[in-house]
C-alpha cells in the first residue's frame, strides 16, 4: 500500500497541476482543499522543492507551483521519490533490492517471480501516466451490511 505521505504528495501535486500557470497557490488552500495536515504538507512541499518538482515563492502573493509542466511529472516518479520503490516485497525492488527474511532462496521463489512481474507492469503503467492525464473517478464501493 502507498504510505500516507505518498498519498498526500500525490494529492498536493495533483492540486498544483490543476492550477498550472495560474500563479502560486497558498499552502493553506492546498491543505484545506486536499484535506492534508498543514504541518505535514509543509514538509512534503519542501521535499518536492528540493527534488525540483515544485517552486516556492515567498511573500504576500507567494505560495507553491509546479516547476515542470504537469505532462512531465509521472506518477511513478512521485512514488519513487516518496516511497523509494514500487515493489510490494523487498526482493522484487529494482533499485532497493533486499533479500526477504524467512524465505526460500530467490532462485526458487515463485512469489518473487510473480512480484517482479507485477512490479514491472505497475512501473510501466505509472511511468506512462502523468499529472496532465485525466483520471477516471470510480464510485465508492458499496457497503455491505453485516448481519
Amino acid at each position: 500500500m502507498l504510505s500516507q505521505k505518498t498519498r498526500y504528495t500525490i494529492r498536493a501535486l495533483q492540486h498544483l497541476a490543476d492550477t498550472w500557470r495560474q500563479g502560486p497557490v497558498r499552502l493553506d488552500v492546498i491543505a484545506e482543499t486536499q484535506n492534508i495536515p498543514r504541518k505535514f504538507l509543509t514538509v512534503i512541499l519542501s521535499e518536492m522543492v528540493r527534488e525540483g518538482l515544485v517552486i516556492s515563492t515567498r511573500g504576500r502573493d507567494g505560495g507553491y507551483e509546479l516547476a515542470l509542466p504537469p505532462v512531465d511529472i509521472r506518477y511513478g516518479d512521485i512514488i519513487r521519490l516518496t516511497r523509494g520503490s514500487l515493489a510490494l516485497v523487498p526482493c522484487a525492488s529494482r533499485n532497493a533490492h533486499e533479500h526477504c527474511q524467512n524465505c526460500l532462496p530467490e532462485a526458487e521463489c515463485r512469489l518473487r517471480g510473480l512480484m517482479l512481474t507485477l512490479r514491472d507492469e505497475m512501473a510501466e503503467m505509472l511511468d506512462r501516466v502523468s499529472l496532465a492525464d485525466p483520471i477516471r473517478l470510480e464510485p465508492p464501493f458499496a457497503r455491505v451490511e453485516q448481519p
